[in-house]
């Protein structure tokens, strides 16, 4: 259906509760595409959720990528002042302006900074080659689903034009790109020396930038101490 005769032809719109992001009532893929469009702010809780509980270095700069990347988006929106299709079709929008997508500029930064982070960044460090490099050929298509979903839903929902998520996912895209190789070639060498400020120390921020694999870390690491204090216990009982 052209998006003309979508707006000629105005339906009565329900929102899903505390979000208000709204969809054709009756409409069972609409509110499913609307579920899909709320991917962002559960990134967004997920960020904060791994800072508060890892502190690590490099994650915090990742999420520095966000807000940066949220701020390009409000600048282009203002500046482009392009309103959204069906205009008035939707009661609860922070902006009237839709160029780019916020939803899909955010979604589309946080994959491609996610696919750099796995095939780049995170290097494969014991002998199962085929298995990691399958989870991470796995993680990125799920990921790629991802995107492309929340950026359906928003032309589907009559958020955005096709245009406007489009312009969206390429200046996410470029964003993330541009922010990775600022963290990995500028920000990673100051890492040690930021994880030495008293502060860093106090909140308990660290620097994990020199181990090329972090989840496998983590788990060796868990599994060795809990190995010895497992041990340690059984000794005292004898």
């Amino acid at each position: 259906m052209a998006l003309e005769e979508q707006c000629s032809a105005p339906s009565r719109w329900r929102s899903i509760s505390l979000t208000h992001v709204e969809f054709p009532e009756g409409d069972l893929t609409g509110h499913v595409l609307a579920y899909f469009s709320l991917l962002p702010i559960a990134i967004l809780v997920g960020f904060v959720t791994l800072i508060v509980f890892k502190r690590e270095l490099h994650t915090i700069s990742f999420f520095g990528g966000v807000i940066l990347n949220e701020a390009v988006n409000w600048v282009l929106k203002h500046l482009l002042r392009e309103p959204r299709p069906c205009a008035g079709s939707h009661t609860t929008l922070h902006t009237e302006y839709g160029m780019p997508s916020s939803h899909s500029q955010l979604t589309w930064f946080f994959v491609v900074y996610f696919f750099l982070f796995l095939y780049l960044r995170m290097h494969q460090t014991n002998n199962a080659r085929c298995v990691d490099l399958l989870w991470r050929h796995v993680l990125s298509i799920i990921l790629l689903g991802m995107a492309l979903s929340v950026s359906y839903s928003r032309v589907y929902l009559l958020y955005h034009s096709w245009s406007q998520v489009f312009y969206g996912a390429v200046a996410g895209c470029t964003i993330a790109i541009l922010w990775f190789f600022i963290t990995q070639e500028v920000l990673t060498p100051l890492f040690p020396k930021i994880a030495a400020w008293p502060i860093s120390e106090y909140f308990l921020v660290r620097d994990t930038s020199l181990i090329p694999n972090i989840l496998w870390f983590e788990y060796t690491v868990t599994r060795s101490e809990a190995r010895n204090r497992q041990r340690k216990l059984g000794t005292k009982l004898q």
